[in-house]
């Protein structure tokens, strides 16, 4: 018979050796694994680990484009004097000739052959007439003869006498304002037409000569206020308010008194200056 002391004993040697058992199975899995990385070879140092093989191809990158300075210049084409920079109608013009009462169209090409290449009118128009607005309905400023400039100009030409001049004669003269005698528009020249120098503003379609305004009609009682001498006290203090107004409406104004270039007739501009706010005014 074993002896009941002897039983503590017998299990502290049973569980010794499942520890041992237990500890000898744990050893051998934490070896497996650095054998493993070593059958497969040194992971690479710094780089990430490998892609797994389950997961799809990336996409192709967005070409880049290149920076500005690197892009290939746009060439520039030669234009007649008078171009459009699409064929037919632009949306100038369609805006413009969308106002009821103007009378507007665009000009035979083969009439302005190319001479300069300076000389090219951004959007041209030829200009019949241009409507205002009037107590009793729109009313129009007629042009004599037609003349050729940029639509944009035709549009401030067209807001200058709708806002300003129109009112301007209505108050001096009670009439309305009937007619503008012109001289000058597109005119591929040099200033003050010298052989040097910068080209006119007349060059790029952007600058009309004023030589009278008529208000109502002459064969019943109108008034032709011709801008190198006004007829009496009216006609003058309208031509200084005239002249006054187009020092806002315009880049470059210049009439009698500036130089003897412009003695007779009022020239207006848009071309651009230094400063969008600037004005030139004489």
């Amino acid at each position: 018979m074993t002896s009941r002391g002897m039983r503590p004993t017998v299990r502290v040697c049973c569980i010794g050796a499942v520890a041992a058992i237990v500890s000898l199975g744990a050893l051998s899995t934490v070896e497996a694994a650095p054998r493993a990385r070593s059958a497969m070879g040194p992971a690479p140092v710094g780089l990430p680990p490998p892609r797994p093989q389950d997961l799809a191809a990336p996409s192709p990158a967005l070409p880049v484009p290149a920076p500005a300075e690197q892009r290939p210049a746009k060439s520039i084409e030669s234009h007649s004097p008078v171009s459009s920079t699409a064929p037919g109608e632009g949306a100038c013009m369609r805006s413009l000739g969308a106002i009821a009462g103007n009378r507007i169209r665009q000009p035979d090409a083969k009439q302005y052959p190319a001479t300069d290449p300076a000389c090219r009118v951004q959007e041209p128009v030829v200009v019949e007439a241009l409507a205002y607005r009037a107590g009793d309905g729109p009313g129009v400023v007629v042009f004599a003869p037609p003349v050729t400039i940029s639509c944009a100009m035709a549009t401030t030409v067209s807001q200058w006498l709708d806002d300003t001049v129109q009112p301007l004669a209505r108050g001096h003269f009670g009439r309305e304002l009937s007619r503008l005698q012109v001289g000058g528009g597109y005119e591929c020249r040099r200033r003050n037409r010298s052989t040097a120098g910068p080209v006119s503003e007349h060059a790029t379609g952007q600058a009309l000569d004023i030589f009278a305004f008529v208000v109502g009609d002459e064969r019943s009682g109108g008034s032709r206020v011709v801008v190198e001498k006004p007829a009496g006290l009216v006609q003058d203090r309208f031509l200084k308010s005239v002249r006054q107004s187009a020092c806002g409406a315009f880049a470059t104004s210049l009439g009698p008194g500036s130089d003897t270039a412009h003695a007779n007739h009022l020239h207006v501009d848009i071309q651009p200056r230094r400063s969008a706010a600037s004005r030139f005014c004489q």
